[in-house]
């Protein structure tokens, strides 16, 4: 952001506190207009916290969150400008669809044959039509859900904060909800921020991730680039790397040379870390090679097959390397007990020095 007047949200040094204990640890992030973030952590992270102090229903300790450059920190939520979709669709059972959708319309003022209007045009855009007049207790969790979407986007929002709005649905469902409320933040424009420790529902559905630890913002970035270029172990580990191997890394001629397990050593020319380093790497960059093969820019960890699943299009191995196990994918049919060779491409690895380096890094 240039300034914070471009930004739909400018959050600026925000803390919040519960009682004795600080939940927020000073965060900052400009969203801009019509860009979907998705906030990404695990349970106690702070991510949900954020939402809510966004939304006005918890208290800032300090610092400022300006919505197009207005700071409303002390503004109560109605008067934002903003509508929260909830995991629990938080409707009124009592009330029927038309009712439910138009209820933040009719809090508005907005008069009676308006609201239809719009409530039947909300409706038909979220395939709801037809449906105005029955109870939302007669609903499927789909129909459901689309309904708290609908009474969210009647009030014209200019910002929707969605707090794990998918995460009670069966997979199917929730992954055509993705794809709809995505298609329906790009036809409608709105800025949307969205909370969820879902990482593929984040990866799909957002221009940019924010991962959280600990009250604090990890990483920012769009999600090709915190997938494949996390800036922590935290990060790689939280994306999926969540497998891990000590190396030495040592310089080389014109690159570096990599051991690991003493004994099996690969020339690298690309840039990476010297020293004691651990690499994380995903299950899916790893593959099954002769365990005395040696290729270029790749270490090769002799090891044997203790477990063999097809879950359909291709073979899982669990490869056991002295008391370790790491999971491959093949397409080729192995004997359980066969010597294989574990494959990992050095580019394909994350690593992070174990301890401060004195080496710095070699290109």
């Amino acid at each position: 952001m240039d300034s914070s007047v471009s930004a739909a949200i400018d959050i600026d040094h925000l803390q919040v506190s519960y009682g004795s204990q600080r939940v927020l640890q000073g965060v900052s992030l400009s969203v801009a207009p019509g860009e979907f973030i998705a906030i990404l952590g695990s349970s106690g992270c702070g991510k949900t916290t954020l939402l809510r102090t966004i939304a006005g229903f918890q208290k800032a300790s300090e610092g400022a969150i300006r919505l197009f450059g207005r700071d409303v920190v002390n503004t109560p939520p109605e008067k934002r400008g903003m509508a929260m979709m909830f995991q629990s669709y938080a409707l009124w059972p009592h009330m029927t669809v038309l009712g439910n959708v138009g209820y933040g319309l009719r809090l508005r003022g907005v008069p009676k044959d308006e609201i239809r209007r719009r409530v039947d045009a909300v409706l038909k855009m979220l395939n709801l039509s037809g449906l105005a007049e029955r109870k939302v207790t007669q609903l499927s969790g789909g129909q459901r859900q689309r309904v708290a979407l609908g009474r969210a986007l009647a009030i014209e929002p200019e910002i929707l904060l969605l707090d794990e709005p998918l995460s009670n649905l069966d997979a199917k469902v929730r992954i055509q909800l993705r794809s709809e409320i995505k298609a329906l933040q790009n036809r409608l424009g709105f800025t949307a921020i969205h909370v969820t420790h879902d990482r593929e529902e984040a990866m799909t559905m957002a221009d940019r991730i924010v991962v959280m630890d600990a009250g604090r913002i990890a990483q920012v970035g769009t999600p090709k680039d915190v997938y494949d270029h996390p800036n922590s172990p935290f990060v790689a580990s939280f994306m999926g790397a969540e497998n891990t191997l000590s190396l030495d890394v040592r310089p080389s001629g014109s690159g570096v040379e990599v051991r690991a397990h003493d004994s099996i050593m690969a020339s690298y020319g690309g840039d990476v870390p010297v020293g004691s380093v651990t690499a994380y790497f995903r299950d899916d960059v790893a593959s099954l090679d002769d365990p005395q093969a040696r290729v270029d820019g790749s270490i090769i960890l002799p090891g044997k097959i203790a477990q063999r699943t097809y879950p359909g299009g291709h073979y899982r191995y669990v490869v056991a390397i002295g008391d370790r196990h790491f999971t491959v994918t093949d397409e080729r049919y192995h004997e359980v007990d066969r010597q294989v060779g574990l494959r990992l491409p050095l580019a394909s690895l994350h690593l992070f020095p174990n301890a401060p380096s004195t080496g710095g890094t070699h290109a």
